[in-house]
């Protein structure tokens, strides 16, 4: 199912392997009147663990713009414009590396270049070891094989703080002064636009756009302990061309992690996104530029 808008993409819908509805933002040339028979791989865009398509509209905007490249941003089960799941325990890397699957065959789109920011960049390990033949390259933003676990400690808190904002001006301030700190970088505008990425305004309240299962499960996770590692999965990415992104601030991916990545995979390329933390805007000048750089090899 496609809904027409009069904004640059076409909202899509269509049921994963159990029923369920899911979402996607598809960000298409033709739509704006450029050239329709491009044949470069499209960008797909997998979001982060709470996160949904939004967070991608002025990257996929810009990526999208003359000479135009097709481009989908996804919302997982329970984020965003997606169903919300009864069975709390599908919220799973393994049920929604499925959903992207099926994403890409409704949306009739053969093999891609996948943005994966945070768990959209771990649910791009296991599409690699499963499904190799999907990938044309691969962005990894701010995520790789080695998760530290402070990182997760400070999304599992701020996640489940209860904050409710009674405005729009209220949601762009407990924002800003919960990730101030790692994003130096960010202006006004950048906040204002992370709240609406991140809230929704539903029966006349201004909510986190997630089913709040998803945050609860990492309170029942013991996130103290070294988590398990995905090098073996990350190895699946040798044939493709990689580029790895980490914020300035990032304490969820180590500069450790970072350079044993670029051992592992000879030809993988890094960037780092300065007075950012996790996870980088991708469409800041300097990081949106560095991602030019790359789709021009693939």
């Amino acid at each position: 199912m496609t809904t027409e808008t009069s904004q640059p993409y076409q909202e899509r819908f269509f049921a994963a392997r159990d029923g369920l509805r899911l979402h996607a933002r598809d960000y298409r040339p033709a739509i704006r009147g450029d050239i329709q028979d491009d044949t470069r791989a499209p960008v797909v865009c997998l979001p982060g663990l709470s996160r949904n398509a939004r967070d991608f509209h002025q990257f996929a905007c810009a990526i999208a713009d003359e000479p135009g490249r097709r481009v989908v941003a996804l919302d997982y089960r329970g984020r965003g414009r997606s169903e919300e799941d009864a069975n709390k325990a599908n919220y799973t890397l393994a049920v929604e590396c499925a959903d992207v699957e099926t994403a890409l065959d409704a949306l009739g789109i053969d093999s891609a270049v996948f943005v994966g920011t945070s768990r959209g960049g771990l649910i791009l390990h296991l599409l690699a070891a499963a499904a190799p033949h999907r990938l044309k390259g691969v962005v990894l933003n701010d995520i790789g094989p080695v998760i530290e676990p402070k990182g997760l400690q400070e999304i599992a808190a701020y996640l489940n703080r209860p904050q409710t904002p009674g405005n729009w001006e209220e949601a762009t301030v407990i924002l800003r002064g919960t990730h101030s700190a790692a994003f130096p970088a960010l202006s006004q505008a950048d906040w204002q636009d992370m709240a609406q990425a991140i809230y929704v305004e539903r029966g006349g309240a201004i909510v986190a756009d997630f089913d709040p299962a998803i945050a609860r499960q990492l309170l029942a996770a013991d996130l103290t302990k070294p988590l398990p590692d995905l090098w073996a999965q990350f190895d699946a990415f040798r044939p493709f061309p990689v580029l790895a992104i980490r914020g300035e601030h990032s304490s969820l991916l180590s500069p450790e992690t970072l350079a044993a990545m670029a051992r592992r995979h000879p030809g993988l390329a890094t960037f780092t996104a300065r007075g950012q933390g996790h996870a980088p805007i991708l469409h800041k000048p300097d990081v949106l530029a560095a991602i030019r750089d790359f789709l021009r090899t693939v």
